[in-house]
């Protein structure tokens, strides 16, 4: 048994899988499937272990922030970095959710997170949340200074 994502895009999945495999570390395509006229219809991914599946099938399922990609990383560099990526031609959104140019939503969440808000002191937990509400990109300084200033 496996279990994949799999995205439904209008005619972009090759053009978005180039990106995703680009802007995730260790990521490649490991399949195109092409119709009778070279146009890819399904690109099966690897983004850094996680399988993942675009199909091209056409118009009429557009992509809601209701599912999103969670990239979880280590250091603000790296939140810039995916940020600044994927939210070419995209839009940002609040809370480290973006939508990136092909209507994907992503959340670039630094791995402190968790520690951060899951605090055994209330109001330390209660900063966080409130530190991270005002945000689009996370700021991993400024969550751990309402942490630590709690």
């Amino acid at each position: 048994m496996s279990v994949n994502t799999y995205f439904w895009f209008d005619n972009a999945a090759e053009e978005a899988a180039n990106l995703y495999t680009a802007v995730v570390p260790n990521s490649r395509i490991t399949d195109v499937s092409r119709s009778s006229d070279g146009a890819a219809f399904v690109v099966s991914l690897d983004l850094d272990g996680h399988a993942v599946t675009l199909m091209n099938g056409g118009p009429g399922h557009t992509f809601t922030d209701a599912a999103s990609l969670q990239v979880v990383v280590e250091t603000q560099e790296e939140i810039d970095r995916l940020w600044d990526a994927l939210t070419d031609g995209g839009e940002p959104g609040p809370c480290g959710w973006l939508t990136d140019r092909y209507g994907l939503s992503w959340q670039i969440v630094p791995a402190a997170l968790p520690a951060l808000m899951g605090s055994a002191d209330p109001a330390k937990t209660i900063a966080v949340g409130t530190a991270l509400r005002s945000m689009s990109k996370l700021d991993l300084e400024t969550l751990q200074d309402a942490h630590d200033n709690a």
